[in-house]
């Protein structure tokens, strides 16, 4: 009996991940969009069709005029736009960018402003950005994921930086629902571009270190080489949100835009509750910082409407938006406090409608709660030192019951960064060790190892501390700790980073580390 339960608890599981797979290998967009392959015809569009080519029209120019109220205060009305291309190709080994072709005279749908759009005060200017051209040599192309609109790739400029590239996904879901409604693949193509507009102008208007951006911080001032026209001398400069983007033909679709951004790692919850808490509250101070930012923006309050995990990457480290797409900036607008309901799965908040008829702080409540529920309650407080606890938990608490704006909620975190950073933790967990430790410089002990959680190094004991009495107090409060070796690598607060050892039977030379050895007796 046993053994037949058994069975079909395995046969149901079996059952349960076959469709899992199966769900996720053809859910709509899931699949990469073949470069080249033609989707095949529109539907014409058929009496059972809502709404018709004017409701289409109605709605890019929403999107359009979207997009210039956001871009309104940038550069003047004489900056241009790359030279047209044919879209590459995106299979390795491909051929690349062909030559230009001169635009062709295209039918628009009844009310729709021109595509591409006309240049709009906030548009990227004329100056040294990556365009069409330094897409014709790129290597290593590898799809990276799409969502509803867009499609990512990785890939590698000729001079060796790497990059994404965000597109319009022909598979994906925007698209093939509004073809399937309006019958106007072209119509519906700048219906989904627009929000791939939208997306890149806010990169540009939102200029933050913890937005998406193609300034190449880490590395430096990079020269990339490009070949032809006047983009030769073009650089990927300290300071820029954008690599650059390019109008290009793909298929029979005219004046495709791709946009070249700052290339991240995706956020894997799972492994992050697997690293240290150091790189944890990094992720939760950035996230603080970003929000901030997004609440006092040059374009007013500024909401995340689509706030998970996926909308956000890390680059060495810094948590940093990159879908900027479903993005708004108007406040809700109101008549009383009833109108003023913030939803979300577990619970429901009334803010106050106020005298001008808006709905206070809706937006920058909205991301604070989303912060809370996404990042703040499972990275914040877990293994986080005992003495900073309490702080952590009234960010967590203040956070989930929205009692906080984003201005106080940062200025805790950054009181956090301070205490940590400066030692000042310790002044009340640690209470000293009686041990003594022979000091045995320029030296390493290279095994006898040992894990411990959190670490650093998935093989032994690697973690950080502010000090050497603190690298003491852990190795007393181990049981198999007889020895630890100090090295010259620091964390992004300057702590250092020490192993930890059961022994010290072979120790050899190492100018960069020191070891220390419980002396006996």
């Amino acid at each position: 009996m046993r053994r037949r339960r058994a069975a079909v608890a395995a046969g149901f599981c079996a059952s349960f991940l076959l469709g899992s797979v199966l769900n996720v290998l053809f859910a709509p967009g899931s699949e990469p969009p073949r470069p080249g392959q033609s989707p095949g015809p529109s539907p014409a569009p058929g009496p059972g069709r809502r709404g018709g080519r004017g409701e289409l029209a109605r709605q890019i120019r929403a999107r359009y005029e979207e997009v210039q109220r956001y871009s309104r205060g940038g550069p003047g009305p004489g900056a241009g736009r790359p030279e047209r291309r044919r879209l590459m190709d995106l299979a390795p080994g491909g051929p690349g960018l062909q030559r230009p072709r001169p635009p062709r005279a295209r039918p628009l749908p009844d009310g729709a402003p021109g595509w591409p759009p006309a240049p709009g005060p906030g548009s990227p200017g004329p100056g040294p950005r990556l365009g069409c051209a330094a897409l014709r040599n790129v290597s290593g192309a590898q799809y990276l994921g799409s969502g509803y609109t867009k499609a990512v790739y990785r890939v590698r400029l000729p001079g060796g930086a790497a990059v994404a590239l965000k597109a319009v996904d022909f598979s994906g879901h925007d698209l093939g629902s509004c073809v399937r409604e309006f019958g106007a693949r072209r119509g519906c193509y700048r219906l989904a571009a627009h929000k791939l507009l939208k997306e890149m102008v806010l990169l540009e208007r939102l200029r933050h270190p913890n937005v998406l951006q193609g300034d190449c911080q880490s590395k430096g001032k990079m020269k990339v080489p490009i070949s032809g026209s006047d983009e030769a001398k073009t650089r990927i400069r300290t300071g820029e949100e954008l690599y650059g983007y390019c109008y290009q033909d793909s298929e029979d679709i005219p004046d495709t835009l791709t946009t070249i951004t700052e290339l991240g790692a995706p956020v894997e919850m799972i492994q992050l509750l697997q690293t240290s808490w150091e790189d944890r509250f990094r992720i939760c101070l950035s996230l603080g910082r970003l929000l901030h930012h997004l609440a006092h923006s040059p374009l007013g309050s500024v909401t995340l409407l689509d706030f998970r995990p996926r909308q956000f990457v890390l680059v060495d480290g810094e948590l940093k938006v990159t879908d900027l797409d479903d993005a708004r900036v108007e406040e809700t607008p109101c008549t009383g406090n009833a109108d003023c309901i913030l939803e979300f799965p577990a619970r429901n908040f009334t803010l106050p409608c106020s005298a001008q008829g808006w709905c206070e702080a809706m937006n920058e409540k909205r991301n604070l709660y989303n912060a809370y529920r996404f990042f703040f309650t499972y990275l914040l407080p877990h293994s986080a030192p005992p003495s900073l606890r309490p702080l952590l938990d009234s960010i967590v608490n203040a956070t989930g019951e929205l009692a906080w704006g984003a201005d106080e909620t940062l200025a805790q975190l950054e009181k956090v960064l301070h205490l940590y950073r400066s030692g000042q933790y310790l002044q009340n967990s640690t209470a000293g060790s009686q041990a003594e430790y022979q000091r045995l410089p320029d030296s390493t002990i290279p095994q006898e190892d040992y894990r411990c959680w959190p670490s650093y190094h998935h093989g032994g004991c690697l973690l950080s501390v502010f000090s050497l009495a603190e690298a003491v107090d852990i190795c007393e409060n181990h049981a198999q700790c007889q020895a630890f070796v100090v090295t010259n690598q620091t964390t992004w607060t300057g702590r250092q980073l020490v192993f930890f050892k059961t022994g010290w039977s072979h120790v050899v030379p190492d100018p960069s580390k020191t070891a220390y050895v419980r002396a006996s007796g």
